[in-house]
């Protein structure tokens, strides 16, 4: 008797199709590549090229993979890459089995724009952000993190029924040349500087948010006057930062210092290093930050002018923390929520000089929000850019040589 062929060795197929600016941002190629990479074959049933910097490119793509397991892991590859199957379906979902846990295949999202079918309906979710999981309610469709699931939501699994947009590069490149997601110790500080002032320009008029999120950085090397301006300029719509950023922001205007290196001279202040434990007793004895303004005791700073512009700030506690100051959140998830909250509405984010913050930052964020990731160490934009923007540049330079001539720019 003729053996019959094993159903999952057959080879599989799929239609699949994406649209986009694909050639521009190399979507395309590596749409192709993945299918190579996952043991798969293609064939281009159709492909159309926009012809303005608005329209988009199309592609009709028809995948081959030699069993269901290869084709699902390549269907999920594809779909990070903006591809949707034409006989997509409605998505499936599961029931939540209790607070705090999802079903086991649920899907996981990225910071690109996703799209649900849902009664034939395709719905965008909304806060999208990395690491959610899709939660169905009503006529809705929302990212939601794994501590905020309920028992009972309905939780997206699986892959059918769900498309995602990735962020591509404009061709328009005029006024964000920069956004390239190259980051480069010989870029000209000025050039960067004159983008990012007009970024900071067009999204004031879009009406949306700027957000800066800053490291102690910034005060050790001299930066506290100039971003103190742009809080005073209205440049600034919140502050997101840790204990240190505030501490030693205190320290220099109580005291002078910074790490207990005096701010005129640069050298070592006699017993500087208690300085910054001086200016948290201080802090202590106001009750907060506001407390510290309102009774006269803190009267310049960051943290000063961010109470006088009624500026909302965040700082986040770290299990480093000297203190904490009394403004810090030490709970995490409280944290967290407190750094969402005000990242939501951002057009543009000033990662100054905080890896730490700046990773976490970034991964709140849907990829369409700018990014402007300012850091000496080539190491920190890297890693703020690898989260998959099209929108995030690094600036690798002096941090507050950044700021100073920002100020300018933007009073200019």
């Amino acid at each position: 008797m003729q053996q019959q062929p094993n159903e999952l060795e057959v080879p599989l197929s799929e239609v699949v199709e994406a649209q986009g600016h694909l050639i521009d941002s190399h979507i395309m190629e590596q749409i192709f590549d993945a299918v190579v990479e996952y043991g798969g074959r293609f064939e281009v049933e159709h492909f159309s090229i926009g012809r303005t910097n608005s329209e988009p490119s199309k592609l009709r793509l028809r995948v081959h993979a030699p069993t269901h397991d290869d084709m699902e892991k390549l269907m999920t590859q594809l779909l990070g890459l903006g591809c949707a199957p034409v006989d997509a379906g409605d998505v499936e979902t599961k029931e939540a089995p209790k607070d705090g846990c999802a079903p086991e295949d649920f899907y996981s999202t990225t910071n690109q724009k996703t799209i649900v079918r849902h009664k034939g309906q395709w719905l965008e979710a909304a806060n999208q952000r990395m690491d959610a999981m899709i939660v169905l309610r009503d006529k809705s469709a929302v990212c939601r993190r794994l501590r905020d699931i309920k028992a009972g939501d309905q939780v997206v699994v699986g892959m059918r029924g769900i498309r995602v947009a990735p962020e591509s590069k404009e061709r328009d490149r005029l006024a964000f040349a920069f956004m390239s997601n190259e980051i480069s110790s010989e870029r000209q500080v000025e050039t960067s500087v004159a983008q990012t002032a007009a970024i900071m320009q067009q999204t004031r008029k879009d009406g949306k948010k700027i957000v800066a999120v800053a490291g102690p950085v910034v005060v050790h090397t001299g930066g506290v006057a100039a971003l103190s301006s742009l809080i005073r300029g209205g440049w600034i719509d919140a502050l997101l930062a840790g204990n240190a950023l505030a501490v030693h922001d205190v320290e220099s205007a109580l005291l002078g210092t910074s790490l207990g290196v005096r701010a005129s001279d640069g050298r070592q202040e006699h017993h500087g290093h208690q300085n910054h434990m001086r200016a948290i007793n201080a802090i202590n004895h106001a009750g907060s930050i506001k407390a510290a303004v309102e009774t006269g005791k803190l009267t310049k700073g960051i943290m000063y002018e961010c109470v006088k512009a009624n500026i909302p700030f965040v700082l986040a506690g770290s299990l480093r923390d000297d203190g904490p100051l009394p403004d810090v959140i030490t709970d995490m998830n409280r944290a967290q929520d407190a750094y969402a909250e005000q990242l939501r509405g951002a057009g543009v984010v000033l990662c100054l000089s905080s890896m730490l913050h700046s990773i976490a930052a970034g991964n709140m964020l849907p990829a369409w929000v700018k990014i402007v990731c300012v850091d000496i160490n080539p190491a920190v934009p890297t890693k703020v850019s690898d989260r998959g923007t099209g929108h995030a540049v690094g600036v690798v330079t002096d941090v507050g040589l950044f700021l100073d001539l920002l100020s300018k720019k933007l009073q200019s």
